[in-house]
């Protein structure tokens, strides 16, 4: 091309930095290649499963943009696409013309004219096809065949930076929006006036402007992951994002790949370059829930990365500086997981810095009407009910009940309760009671007994004696687990995910736990 060709180009390559959406620079790329060659129309169109779908258009008129060409009833557009080199139709070509009527120029059928058609490749994979018209019958006689090629290429740079740009912007947008409604989620459902939430409130308060790692600790179902949320909310970190990990949801295989990325071909199945946790999480928070549950031999790698500040990919030589903050959560006593051998004790008390205890909800005692009263409050907005309330008997039934599953147990049963009570609705009433009957909170305790399929029986004088002597809750509790878990799988064929499912349990999760007490 020559020195006079290339201003054009200077347009649609200044373009490239600036923010413009994908149709704007689409018709910029076609209105620089009509100034650079000698044609009456242009378009770009990108396949999608067996149509060609019009992305810009310039001297075709508007309602083009509204079409699709099926490949298979277009032989000239199909022509196009199956070549690696630009395709010219003679002016006698019998094949017909995609754009008969559309011309602006033209009225009625598009006779003899000059036409040619360049397909479009991103990664080796088609993408589309760039036509271009013109009513001189010779008028693409003197193009080169290169210039035709650097049109292409230019395209397709075109076509990649505005996807790429596309998908980044998507991303930002994605994980601003979470962030958001992670910080108003943690801000609006930490409910609760007891004294025990008013110290977990103080305590988020005192750590949330630091950078202290904090470990969180409570019960299943006490809302450890609501504090996490809390925490980052208030720290000077809320605007940049809060990554999650569940580390009990990943096989031992993908925990590392998932904290720390990987390259291209790591290992088997690892098709593209994924970026960890950590580095999503740079400037930002990265919350491991159920930290517990990483195996030994991801440990030391997690706690190098803790200290050093540095994350290698799964397959790259090259390390990548982070700065993030560490927040995680268990279920399980870590200090007595050190002792037995589970868990590192120096990546414990790297965790560790700032440890907060998550109160059950038997020990806030009355906030249970609150939260109860959030839950009703989510499920009339739900279904559209004009109110939903409790009667006394469902209030007394609350406040006397011991839940063993805490807040998620509270959410579940209320949901529970409203459906039933707008099933037993009289037809056009928009204000439904929930009454401790509908909470079924007498039959709570032989909901295990029925997800196991296990007969329902009386209990008998060894059911109700106290652990042996010497014998602390948590070996009790695990005793009482390894029963379930052997009776469950007997029921089940020793089918584990049948068994997981009939627990109620995480298929994960109910294998390490199967694995670690050694079932």
């Amino acid at each position: 091309m020559t020195t006079s060709t290339h201003y054009p180009l200077l347009g649609v390559i200044t373009a490239l930095a600036q923010e413009l959406a994908p149709a704007e620079r689409f018709q910029q790329l076609l209105t620089t290649i009509r100034q650079l060659l000698p044609c009456d129309a242009a378009a770009l169109l990108q396949l999608r499963g067996s149509e060609l779908i019009p992305l810009a258009v310039d001297g075709l008129s508007t309602d083009t943009l509204g079409r699709h060409f099926v490949t298979d009833d277009h032989p000239r557009l199909a022509k196009i696409l199956l070549s690696h080199e630009p395709v010219r139709f003679a002016a006698d070509s019998p094949l017909p013309d995609p754009y008969d009527g559309l011309l602006k120029s033209v009225e009625g059928d598009l006779h003899v004219h000059d036409c040619l058609g360049i397909a479009l490749y991103l990664q080796g994979v088609p993408w589309g096809v760039l036509t271009l018209d013109a009513l001189n019958a010779n008028a693409f006689d003197q193009i080169d065949p290169g210039e035709l090629r650097y049109l292409a290429r230019l395209s397709e740079a075109v076509i990649r930076v505005t996807e790429l740009t596309t998908q980044l912007q998507s991303r930002t947008e994605h994980h601003q929006a979470t962030t958001q409604a992670l910080i108003a989620d943690g801000q609006q459902e930490l409910i609760g006036r007891s004294r025990a939430m008013q110290q977990l409130q103080k305590e988020i308060e005192m750590v949330a402007h630091s950078d202290l790692a904090v470990l969180i600790t409570g019960e299943t179902g006490v809302g450890k992951e609501l504090v996490a949320r809390g925490v980052h909310a208030r720290s000077n970190r809320a605007r940049a994002p809060l990554i999650y990990l569940n580390c009990a949801a990943l096989p031992e295989s993908l925990v590392e790949s998932e904290l720390f990325g990987h390259t291209r071909g790591a290992f088997s199945g690892a098709v593209q370059s994924r970026v960890g946790k950590f580095e999503l999480a740079h400037g930002g928070t990265l919350f491991l829930d159920e930290v517990g549950e990483l195996p030994l031999t991801v440990q030391p790698k997690l706690l190098r990365a803790l200290q050093s500040g540095e994350v290698q990919r799964l397959g790259s030589d090259n390390h990548h500086q982070v700065d993030v903050r560490i927040i995680a959560a268990s279920n399980r006593d870590l200090h007595r997981e050190v002792a037995e051998g589970r868990f590192r004790a120096d990546l414990y008390h790297r965790l560790g810095v700032y440890p907060i205890a998550v109160p059950s909800l038997r020990e806030r005692h009355k906030d249970v009407l609150l939260l109860a009263g959030h839950f009703l409050e989510q499920n009339r907005r739900r279904i559209g009910l004009r109110g939903l309330r409790l009667d006394a008997s469902a209030r007394e039934a609350l406040l006397a009940y011991s839940w063993p599953g805490n807040v998620r147990e509270l959410e579940h049963m209320i949901s529970r309760a409203v459906l039933k009570a707008q099933a037993d609705q009289d037809g056009n009433r928009r204000l439904l009671t929930v009454t401790a009957e509908l909470l079924e909170l007498n039959s709570s305790s032989m909901d295990i007994a029925h997800r196991t399929g296990a007969p329902r029986t009386s209990p008998t004088a060894a059911d109700t004696l106290p652990p042996p002597a010497g014998q602390t809750l948590r070996e009790a509790t695990e005793a009482f687990q390894v029963e379930l878990i052997r009776q469950t799988l007997e029921n089940h064929a020793h089918n584990q995910s049948r068994a997981a499912e009939a627990l109620g349990v995480d298929r994960g999760n109910f294998s390490r736990l199967v694995k670690r007490l050694e079932v």
